[in-house]
């Protein structure tokens, strides 16, 4: 699964999840900085992504348009980006049947704290 890490979460999880998600990227590594959510959505799609993103506005654009892209919207609060990076890594087995549902667009991933 290509992960594609929204501005609002850690470009620090590329590296902290290489080996899980190798294919993974941030916002900020493709020039999408500070860009609309609407151009992350049309890169994410074009480029085979999962959008991994904080933002409840990914949320509601997965709920109007569907997949693709699949979304990952983390409900996680202000947890630090080890603690992320680790939640995504016990979760991956639940990432494996989202990305091959087809039928299915958005992943809700909670902490546990």
């Amino acid at each position: 699964m290509k992960l594609l890490f929204d501005e609002n979460v850690s470009p620090k999880l590329v590296e902290l999840l290489g080996d899980e998600y190798p294919e993974s990227t941030h916002v900020r590594d493709v020039g999408l900085r500070g860009s609309p959510d609407a151009d992350i959505w049309d890169h994410a799609r074009e480029h085979g992504f999962v959008i991994v993103s904080k933002d409840d506005d990914f949320r509601q654009r997965s709920f109007l348009e569907g997949a693709p892209p699949k979304v990952v919207w983390l409900q996680v609060g202000n947890v630090g980006t080890r603690a992320i990076a680790e939640l995504l890594r016990r979760e991956s087995r639940r990432f494996a049947a989202f990305e091959s549902e087809d039928e299915s667009a958005l992943l809700i991933v909670r902490s546990a704290v």
